[in-house]
């Protein structure tokens, strides 16, 4: 097949290829993309090309005349659509807004939220039935982490705790000493 027509290249883009053709370090998919050029600029054919970098000759094809239009930006990646989020932005608002409000505010009969209390209140106040991963995913990418309200030692964030718990139980019997 005969070779494929490579528009000239400036000196700058001529470095920044033949740099990127080489490198270690850059993410794979770029580093061939270069290559594709810079073999192309040494007027090899689509079908070498493509037989060395492990690709078809249509791909290679189409890679070269995307640089010829596009320049060096031709190697990066296009923005592409993808999958729509599951929840809308107004529901994952709500979620952290919710989060990130105290339970007896909202006249809730608890002091903390738990990701399974969350995700009831979610479910029947505000009808987004959600799941605790996605719930706990969405608040870890907003930077809130899950703390450990209630702790054997220091103040409960309960203030009620006393009352709720009642009276205290020893947790062993007590033995009766020996006599020596």
């Amino acid at each position: 097949m005969a070779p494929v027509c490579l528009r000239e290249m400036t000196v700058a883009e001529h470095a920044a290829i033949q740099k990127l053709a080489h490198s270690r370090t850059a993410p794979a998919h770029r580093v061939q993309r270069a290559q594709i050029i810079w073999r192309a600029s040494r007027s090899e054919s689509a079908s070498a090309i493509a037989a060395r970098v492990g690709l078809d000759g249509e791909t290679v094809r189409k890679r070269i005349h995307r640089f010829n239009r596009e320049g060096v930006e031709a190697l990066k990646d296009r923005h592409r659509s993808g999958r729509r989020p599951t929840y809308s932005a107004e529901q994952t608002a709500t979620v952290i807004a919710t989060a990130l409000s105290k339970p007896q505010t909202l006249g809730l009969p608890f002091a903390a939220w738990t990701l399974d209390r969350l995700a009831a209140y979610l479910h029947e106040a505000k009808g987004i039935a959600m799941q605790r991963s996605r719930i706990d995913g969405i608040l870890l990418h907003e930077g809130l982490r899950w703390h450990k309200h209630e702790t054997w030692f220091g103040e409960r964030v309960d203030p009620a705790f006393a009352e709720k718990r009642g009276r205290s139980k020893p947790s062993t019997p007590h033995r009766l000493r020996a006599v020596v």
